[in-house]
């Protein structure tokens, strides 16, 4: 995708504080990237190497991918870890998959194997401990998957214990309400790509917008029968929100569909983690 059409990289910068989270983790830093559809067009190389770039930069303790490194064949994936693989952190790479990722039947497959083979750590309803057993990192299986079930996963924590939850889609903040959440991390949305600043993403407008057009029309069109096809809460689109006690952060993601962005820059977040 042309520059013009997906805007210029930003760096997200944010601060979250986490209830016990041990000293010795005050201060630790993550870098999030997301929604890749390293497809040929979506995103340029130019840009996926910017944000390489700029997290090797920061020096990030942990860097965690949330899902979509292709749009439909995984075959890209080949060529996109021979960039990811330039990514440097003091604890690792970690990653789950999204919705494109499982596109086709052997898609997870060929995905996690390319992604393992470079070091990435892709998390499918398992949960690690990247620095000790002070502070989880949960990460499920995307939410279009009949294997996205966060109960059995998320049960099997100790309470006391903080976590950081690492879920594709945003949606998916509703349900895990159930259950202790200090930071879930999330894309999917593209943060909307089309923006109107002071009103948000003009998709979050569709349902008011397709109610102006005549039903009969809307029966002539599939795509225009279907509500919430993409996402249900889409006033979480992009940036940090509280979803009951729990913290919610999007990603805008790298990737861009067409017709591309407008007040909606691909992103790159960096989270430095503190005591609360």
């Amino acid at each position: 995708m042309h520059w013009l059409l997906s805007g210029p990289l930003s760096v997200e910068k944010l601060t979250v504080k986490i209830a016990g989270l041990p000293a010795s983790l005050q201060g630790k830093k993550l870098v999030q990237m997301s929604d890749f559809h390293y497809d040929g067009a979506g995103l340029s190389d130019e840009m996926l190497e910017e944000a390489i770039a700029l997290s090797n930069q920061i020096k990030p303790d942990l860097v965690i991918l949330t899902g979509d490194y292709v749009t439909t064949s995984p075959q890209p994936i080949h060529d996109l870890v021979l960039k990811l693989k330039q990514l440097q952190t003091q604890a690792g790479i970690y990653a789950v998959l999204g919705n494109h990722d499982i596109y086709y039947r052997y898609s997870k497959t060929e995905i996690t194997k390319a992604l393992t083979k470079i070091g990435v750590h892709v998390l499918w309803n398992e949960v690690v401990y990247p620095f000790g057993n002070e502070l989880a990192l949960v990460g499920l299986a995307d939410r279009y998957s009949p294997e996205f079930n966060p109960a059995p996963v998320m049960e099997q924590l100790n309470p006391n214990i903080p976590r950081i939850v690492l879920s594709h889609n945003p949606d998916t903040a509703e349900i895990l309400q159930a259950w202790r959440v200090d930071l879930q991390l999330s894309g999917h949305t593209h943060g909307g790509q089309i923006v109107i600043p002071g009103l948000g993403a003009v998709v979050a407008y569709r349902k008011n917008i397709l109610q102006l057009i005549p039903s009969k029309i809307r029966r002539c069109f599939p795509l225009l029968r279907r509500d919430n096809f993409v996402l249900r809460h889409w006033e979480w689109a992009q940036g940090l929100h509280r979803v009951g006690r729990n913290l919610l952060y999007v990603n805008r993601g790298l990737g861009t569909y067409s017709p591309g962005r407008l007040f909606c820059p691909p992103e790159v977040t960096v989270i430095t983690l503190q005591r609360e």
